[in-house]
């Protein structure tokens, strides 16, 4: 290992977005494979910017190995419309001239099997990129920083615009790609089988942990444990202090004085509260026997054919999730459901019941003239959550939106901002049939993890387009793919079974061979029980969930009662069960995921 990069006591600060990371020091070696986490603004494209040396620091030094070869693939870029996929992918039309032109890969069908990776396979080398969509510019220039070689490759969201099988062709090509990456993406399943390393950007630092996502998430939870263990030791000896001075007007002694100033400094030393997101369920409208009846439906997509003959039935409580290439029909699909686009023969039969709510990709829905609190009260000025009844500002926290930030007008939001205002307004609409095109997009895995908490809840019915692998095998239940022969294929075996068809030679209609690695009968599970052991491993974990919450509970009583011997003795017994139930339930929890993984 050699060292290639180094940040030493970096500092950076925007005036509207604030100060985004001070007196950072890192090191990256030359074999290093680095997520990088955060919420949305802590400052992850930043960071990747000053590590290219395209973003100079407000203090502190950014130093290269001499002669370091970096590409980096930005959120945004820009090329030129008059140019080609050949003078994109093999020339310099978009990458600086330091990236060297590649024209003795023109003949090599190494150009072409990035770009079938990509799902670009159907662009010739001639194709101008004016007329593309934003997508796949963006691919096109993936596919430009694939095919040169590099000592650092910087991706900021690559995943953005590519399909399940995109997604899972990109992992394995840089797994074998030699040099240093850097990735920020919100794809939790492509941290996890990429990255070696993960870091956090959070309250202006860098925090490093070993390992992709599950590891981050497993550190990072035992860091919130242990500060969660000094602030509960720390608000009993407040609790004390206050009691002590509550008594009556001290007398002038050292000894009381010095009760005052340690309880001063108790107060004082509250750490600030970060800014969490917390998706909570809000009501539902209820939902009858009928959802949606699909019958010899035709539908298209302006001339393209999507679906011929399509016989279909979404039931109430069905959690489904359609897979599919860009382009594939699923949007088309969605807006079928919600009402929004007609098939051009067939019937659906819609429940008298059903209130639908579609989450669409563009975000064109959101009024950009209004502000923040506007726009939720132009929904609904007061809503139900819970057992509780919220005003729009209220709601508004509850979904991560801060004082500050309720008067900033929709248009000045982050991506990120709103797609949450986005999935605010519609449950606020009180829905009971989810309409998702792909929910992910924008969000940090912070959110994301709140999203999924939420979804995992639901109690109506959910159909979900989504290239995130780790959302769609956490909150549905059921899979379908578009292949793109007018079909709509129901897929036992999830994902795998998806990439399986997809990457096997032959009609994609026809039920494929998985690989033995995939199959679910090489663990001994029949397809109906590998789908039942998965449904009993996210009981098991909402069970770990709440007894972890009830052993936390009796934790804080234990600090509450600490004079009562009875209340003791009866607190201890009760966190002696939970902890013994909390271990078997974790016990039964790892069998069956190692059933699961096999499989």
């Amino acid at each position: 290992m050699a060292n290639i990069i180094n940040l030493d006591r970096v500092s950076k600060g925007y005036g509207a977005a604030g100060q985004l990371l001070t007196d950072v020091s890192l090191g990256l070696d030359d074999d290093a494979r680095i997520g990088i986490v955060g919420l949305n603004g802590a400052g992850k494209s930043t960071l990747l910017r000053m590590l290219a040396k395209s973003e100079e620091p407000d203090s502190g030094r950014v130093t290269h190995r001499r002669d370091l070869r970096v590409a980096s693939l930005p959120q945004s870029l820009t090329l030129a419309g008059e140019a080609t996929v050949r003078d994109v992918v093999l020339g310099t039309a978009w990458l600086p001239q330091s990236m060297g032109a590649e024209h003795e890969w023109a003949g090599d069908a190494g150009v072409r099997t990035i770009l079938d990776g990509l799902g670009m396979g159907y662009l010739g080398l001639d194709t101008p990129v004016g007329p593309m969509s934003g997508g796949e510019r963006r691919r096109v220039a993936l596919a430009a920083l694939l095919v040169r070689e590099s000592d650092l490759l910087i991706l900021d969201e690559p995943t953005n615009h590519l399909d399940v099988a995109g997604v899972d062709w990109l992992a394995k090509h840089l797994l074998t790609r030699r040099g240093a990456l850097l990735v920020v993406t919100h794809d939790r399943w492509f941290l996890d089988a990429v990255c070696t390393m993960t870091w956090e950007v959070v309250d202006e630092q860098v925090h490093t942990y070993e390992g992709g996502y599950a590891a981050w998430i497993l550190a990072r939870a035992e860091r919130q444990r242990v500060a969660a263990s000094i602030e509960a030791r720390r608000q009993n000896l407040l609790r004390k202090e206050i009691a002590w001075l509550r008594r009556g007007p001290p007398a002038r002694t050292s000894k009381p004085k010095f009760r005052i100033d340690a309880a001063n400094e108790l107060i004082a030393d509250v750490p600030p509260v970060r800014d969490q997101v917390s998706l909570q369920r809000l009501a539902t409208t209820r939902l009858g026997k009928q959802v949606y009846d699909l019958e010899t439906i035709e539908l298209k997509a302006g001339p393209k054919p999507i679906f011929q003959d399509l016989t279909w039935q979404v039931g109430p409580g069905d959690r489904i999730a359609i897979l599919g290439a860009n382009g594939a029909g699923k949007t088309t699909l969605l807006r079928l459901l919600a009402g929004i686009t007609e098939p051009a023969g067939g019937r659906l039969v819609t429940g008298s019941t059903v209130r639908p709510a579609f989450l669409s990709q563009e975000l064109k829905e959101l009024p950009g003239h209004l502000r923040l609190l506007e726009a939720v009260e132009e929904v609904a000025k007061r809503v139900k959550l819970g057992d509780r009844e919220l005003s729009a500002g209220q709601l508004a926290e509850v979904f991560g939106f801060t004082d500050k930030r309720i008067w900033t007008p929709v248009s000045d939001l982050s991506g990120g901002e709103r797609r949450r205002l986005q999935m605010l307004r519609l449950l606020a609409t009180e829905p009971n049939v989810l309409l998702l095109d792909e929910p992910t997009n924008d969000l940090d895995t912070d959110t994301l993890a709140s999203l999924e908490d939420l979804l995992d809840s639901w109690p109506g019915t959910m159909v979900v387009a989504s290239h995130d692998r780790y959302l769609v095998e956490r909150v549905t239940d059921k899979v379908f793919g578009m292949f793109g022969d007018g079909r709509l294929v129901h897929l036992p075996g999830g994902i795998d079974e998806y990439l399986a068809r997809v990457t096997t030679p032959g009609a994609p209609g026809v039920p494929a061979k998985v690989s033995a690695g995939s199959s679910p009968a090489a663990s001994g599970l029949s397809t109906g029980e590998l789908r039942q052991a998965k449904k009993d491993l996210a009981r098991l974990e909402r069970q770990m969930e709440k007894l972890s919450d009830r052993e936390a509970r009796i934790n804080e009583s234990l600090a509450e009662h600490g004079s009562d011997y009875d209340k003791l003795v009866e607190l201890e017994a009760q966190l002696k069960a939970v902890q013994q139930e909390k271990a078997e339930t974790e016990e039964a929890w790892l069998e069956l995921a190692e059933q699961v993984s096999e499989s």
